[in-house]
């Protein structure tokens, strides 16, 4: 984005920040929503919906019949009312929208058709659920918030991790202050996503057994794996800074003011390609522009800083990586520990977390958490769903908001460019207009969602 145009968005932004973000109580306690993309992901969401008394699933909507299907099993063994069906071309959306009267839709596509869908839906005043990412380029990003600061329809980022049992517990403990004053954090995505990335293109099986991608694979393989053959970055940012984010204060007296990226060679999804389908496969041939390592380092304006790492192309167990440091103690979720100084049996060594996590065990867990059993992610599809609804139905502000929302997401295009300018220094985007100053935290500040 130039110059002239930032200043001029800044001060549309600005202008805009005298709307109301808030949507109006519903009128009803019943909503009715619509999912876009019954794929792996949407029907994992879906599984949610169709559980709760408080939601009709009014309408879903997807070009694939397969999908479709097991989405509509999926309804009619919870014992609901078969929904509306879009389908037919991929602008079925469109027409899901503007008919089938919703109150609310979940968007669950392959990452380019977020910002197009979300902002789509907030000029037709449906609220949006939006799975991560907000958006591909940095203009995406500022479509999407000036489409809701125009409109004041409510949008969250589904960003289920910021609802994980440890992830809360800790945020908890940083509340108190346990760890002093925070001074630096870590988190990621640290995942072996090779057998996501290629598979062997037959309906209903997702997860390896090949080494397509594109046209010839299926599900995330057909749309995700091309992110990483043109694109280097951070591509999905938000499962580690979201928590981070929370436990920094971000955008609630704390912002992030300028971001480095760094980029490993790129050598896992080649192997991989070899190891399952020989060297002489096409896809052997295909040069992956994506750094098997990406790393990216944060400033904020309060004097924390936060690296992010990507790792989903190499071997390796699964791990978030998140580390919370302080002036008074850390924890760490990779080796599940924790050490606080002067509460830590001995001094410089290590004692096991979960004695403190169950000491700190967050109050929406302790009231949600039977509930939770069971759902997609080990619970935590349970309460991003659930503070989504619970607020809608409130007219409540989005515990993890439009501001939130394009600033974890815009750090996959922010990264794009620091490593395509040999690792420049960018300053990042305040996105609030300088609300940043004085707005107060309002995620999971108690049991309600």
């Amino acid at each position: 984005m130039h110059r002239r145009q930032f200043l001029s968005t800044a001060a549309a932004l600005a202008a805009a920040a005298s709307f109301p973000t808030i949507g109006k109580a519903r009128s009803t306690s019943r909503l009715r929503l619509g999912v876009i993309g019954t794929g792996m992901r949407g029907q994992v969401l879906l599984e949610e919906l169709v559980r709760r008394d408080d939601v009709e699933v009014a309408a879903l909507c997807d070009i694939e019949k397969f999908m479709l299907d097991r989405a509509l099993k999926e309804v009619a063994e919870a014992g609901k009312p078969a929904p509306r069906i879009f389908t037919g071309s991929d602008q079925a959306w469109r027409e899901m929208l503007a008919k089938a009267r919703l109150d609310g839709v979940i968007i669950a596509t392959p990452w380019e058709w977020h910002a197009p869908m979300a902002i789509e839906a907030m000029k037709a005043r449906v609220a949006v659920g939006c799975e991560v990412v907000a958006g591909i380029t940095l203009d995406d990003h500022w479509d999407v918030l000036r489409a809701q600061l125009a409109t004041g329809t409510p949008y969250m980022l589904l960003e289920n991790v910021c609802y994980r049992r440890d992830v809360l517990a800790v945020l908890n403990m940083v509340r108190q202050r346990l760890f002093g004053e925070i001074v630096h954090l870590e988190g990621g995505y640290q995942h072996d996503l090779r057998a996501v990335k290629f598979n062997s293109g037959v309906p209903g099986k997702a997860y390896g057994g090949g080494a397509e991608f594109g046209e010839k694979g299926w599900s995330e393989a057909r749309w995700r794996t091309d992110h990483g053959v043109t694109r280097n970055g951070d591509l999905y940012p938000s499962h580690g800074i979201g928590p981070c984010a929370m436990q920094a204060n971000i955008h609630r007296g704390n912002r992030f003011t300028r971001l480095t990226s760094y980029a490993s060679k790129a050598r896992g999804l080649h192997d991989y390609v070899v190891d399952q389908a020989g060297p002489d496969h096409p896809n052997a041939k295909v040069r992956f522009a994506l750094g098997d390592i990406v790393q990216t380092q944060i400033a904020c304006a309060n004097g924390e800083t936060i690296l992010l790492t990507l790792d989903t192309s190499l071997p390796r167990p699964y791990s978030l990586g998140f580390r919370v440091q302080g002036t008074e103690g850390i924890w760490m979720d990779v080796n599940e520990s924790i050490y606080i100084e002067g509460k830590s049996p001995k001094p410089h060594e290590w004692e096991p977390a979960q004695p403190w996590l169950d000491r700190y065990d967050h109050p929406l867990w302790k009231r949600f958490g039977a509930q939770a059993k069971g759902a997609g992610h080990g619970g935590m599809d349970f309460f991003v769903i659930h503070a989504f609804i619970e607020a809608l139905k409130a007219g409540d502000p989005m515990p993890i908001d439009i501001y939130d929302a394009v600033a974890w997401s815009a750090i996959t295009p922010l990264s794009e460019q620091s490593i395509a300018a040999d690792n420049r220094t960018l300053d990042f985007p305040d996105f609030t207009a300088g609300k940043w100053k004085d707005r107060k935290p309002i995620f999971a500040l108690n049991d309600r969602y």
